[in-house]
C-alpha cells in the first residue's frame, strides 16, 4: 500500500507545483492566468515575449514528473505511480483550484523518466508531427496516442497502463484544440495566435 500511496501523494503536490506562475511573477510580469488561455504551462509563459522563461517552465514542468519517478525509484515506490500522479498535479493543482496546464510537457518528462525509448519515440514523434502538420496541439495528441502502445510493446505493461491515462487526461485538456482543429480553425505553429491556444 505505501508503494502506492506514497509515490500518489508525493506526485501530486510535487507536480501541482505551477512553475509558469511562480516565474513569470518573480521576472514581475504578473499572473500568467490573466493574459492568453490563461494556462500555466510554457506556451502561455511565451505570449509575455520571454523565450527564456517560456524555455524555463518548460523544463521545469518536465522535470517535476521525471524527478517524481527518479524519487520513487530511489525509495522502492511505484514509478509509473508517481509519474502519473505528478502529471494530475500539473493539470489539476490544489493550490490554484484545479486549474493548471495541458500537461504536455510533464508528460513527456515522466515517459522520459520510465522509460528513456518511449521518451525518445514520443519526443521524436512529436517533432516528426510538428514538422509535417505545424500543428502544436495534434503532434501532443498523435504522441501520447502512441505512447501507451509503444511501452506495453516495450514489454512495460505497467507503465503503458500509467501512460494511458496520462494520454486520456491529454486529450480531456485538449478538447478546444480538438474541436477547432476538426473545424479548421486550430493555429499553426508560428501562427501570432498559437502561443495563446496549444501547448502545455
Amino acid at each position: 500500500m505505501i508503494s502506492i500511496l506514497a509515490p500518489l501523494i508525493l506526485g501530486y503536490l510535487f507536480g501541482s507545483i505551477p512553475f509558469g506562475l511562480v516565474i513569470t511573477k518573480a521576472a514581475g510580469l504578473g499572473d500568467i492566468r490573466s493574459i492568453g488561455s490563461g494556462n500555466i504551462g510554457a506556451t502561455n509563459v511565451l505570449r509575455t515575449g520571454r523565450k527564456d522563461l517560456a524555455l524555463a517552465t518548460l523544463i521545469l514542468d518536465g522535470g517535476k514528473g521525471a524527478i517524481a519517478v527518479i524519487i520513487a525509484y530511489a525509495l522502492g515506490w511505484r514509478p509509473e505511480v508517481a509519474g502519473a500522479a505528478a502529471f494530475l498535479g500539473h493539470c489539476f493543482p490544489v493550490w490554484l483550484g484545479f486549474k493548471g496546464g495541458k500537461g504536455v510537457a510533464t508528460f513527456m518528462g515522466t515517459v522520459f523518466a520510465l522509460h528513456f525509448p518511449a521518451g525518445l519515440f514520443a519526443g521524436a514523434t512529436w517533432l516528426a508531427v510538428a514538422y509535417v502538420a505545424k500543428y502544436s496541439s495534434l503532434s501532443a495528441l498523435v504522441a501520447a496516442s502512441a505512447t501507451p502502445f509503444v511501452m506495453f510493446a516495450m514489454g512495460k505493461p505497467a507503465y503503458a497502463v500509467a501512460s494511458l491515462f496520462m494520454t486520456l487526461l491529454i486529450f480531456i485538456r485538449h478538447r478546444t484544440n480538438i474541436a477547432r482543429l476538426l473545424s479548421g480553425e486550430e493555429p499553426k505553429i508560428g501562427a501570432k495566435k498559437e502561443a495563446s491556444e496549444a501547448g502545455a
